[in-house]
């Protein structure tokens, strides 16, 4: 759910330049994450903090189960869902 949410608000944001800018400045914020879910809320998608880490927490571990046995250590330097939103964007 939250991946087709976050696929809707970049379909929306790539026609709509001030929303892109705005969600763009979110990564200079004290708290990035929770300024681009207020951003979203106050536009009616249901993306949270919660929901972004959740995700990413879902993707992470399958990607670990999808080694031979089971990865034992966490792989470091895979972006997050909002990273990779934000790259989407200024694409």
């Amino acid at each position: 759910m939250i991946e087709q949410e976050m696929n809707r608000l970049l379909e929306r944001a790539k026609t709509d330049e001030d929303l892109k800018s705005r969600l763009l400045e979110t990564q200079y914020e004290n708290d990035p994450v929770q300024s681009f879910c207020n951003i979203c809320a106050q536009l009616g998608h249901d993306i949270t903090v919660g929901g972004l880490f959740a995700y990413g927490m879902a993707m992470n571990d399958s990607k670990l189960r999808a080694t031979n046995g089971g990865g034992s250590f966490e792989i470091e330097g895979w972006d997050d869902l909002y990273e990779n939103f934000l790259d989407e964007l200024r694409r």
